[in-house]
């Protein structure tokens, strides 16, 4: 009889751990969606390469869990590979419902660089591999969804020249926006020796930009939000004159294609 009762505690115990055991399991079912950074540019005109190399992309969680790794690339890009709607997935992951208020780029103490004239020249990211490149998002996850960021990485104002010294320094200025809120413009130059670069503008602000294809002149620009913007043609070659088609209406989820630009002869 004593045997009998000695059993049947540690018994019982377990029956109610498991229960409870599963009890939480089974309430975290469906509580996850999924979070996508996608990375683009826009142009710098002034070098032929841009190259970043980030270590770690992470989200901050508005619960105050702390810093969540969503991808650990350890991979070096080229900024002007991503161009004309050109876009490169750095990180993807499963987070829990929520709002998740920052997301911060890790990059490497060493390893970026930028060409110009065809000649390399290392640059350093001060403070980019301590505490990361920080960015606002207010990013709601929900259950079963995927909420995809797009982070515009402006090259022509992230690389700076440091005076005399011929060094160059990194200083990323990047532009997070929720991909799902966001349109697109598309179009083509003629001709295409004019190698311009377009822009998007609204309220005399250029909320995108990139340069059009050299072989077709196709353009793509990305990442806008809803509402009209004047496209701006501004070729690089002096022979041709800039050319503004105004009042183009950008829709969530959609591409404009205003077919072809003609831009006129300077002469």
């Amino acid at each position: 009889m004593i045997t009998k009762k000695i059993l049947s505690f540690p018994i019982a115990l377990l029956i109610i751990i498991s229960m409870v055991f599963v009890s939480c399991n089974t309430s975290s079912d469906g509580d996850t969606g999924t979070m996508t950074v996608e990375m683009t540019d826009a142009p710098i005109d002034s070098a032929d390469a841009v190259n970043v190399f980030i270590e770690r992309v992470e989200v901050e969680s508005q619960d105050g869990s702390g810093w969540i790794t969503l991808n650990e690339p350890q991979q070096e890009y080229n900024l002007l590979d991503l161009v004309n709607g050109a876009t490169s997935v750095i990180g993807t992951s499963e987070l829990e419902a929520g709002t998740y208020n920052q997301i911060r780029l890790i990059l490497s103490g060493t390893g970026h660089s930028v060409v110009v004239d065809g000649k390399p020249y290392s640059m350093k990211a001060p403070g980019g591999q301590q505490t990361g490149v920080k960015l606002n998002i207010n990013a709601e996850i929900e259950p079963d969804i995927e909420y995809v960021l797009l982070l515009d990485f402006e090259a022509s104002r992230s690389v700076t020249k440091a005076g005399e010294s011929g060094k160059y320094v990194l200083k990323p200025v990047i532009d997070a926006k929720e991909k799902a809120i966001t349109g697109n413009i598309a179009g083509t130059v003629d001709p295409i020796e004019a190698e311009p670069v377009v822009y998007a503008i609204a309220n005399s602000d250029t909320l995108a930009s990139t340069i059009a294809d050299t072989a077709d002149g196709e353009f793509k620009l990305i990442g806008l939000e809803e509402g009209a913007y004047d496209v701006s043609v501004n070729p690089r070659n002096d022979s041709y004159s800039e050319t503004i088609e105004e009042g183009v209406n950008v829709t969530v989820e959609s591409t404009n294609d205003i077919g072809t630009v003609t831009v006129p002869s300077s002469n």
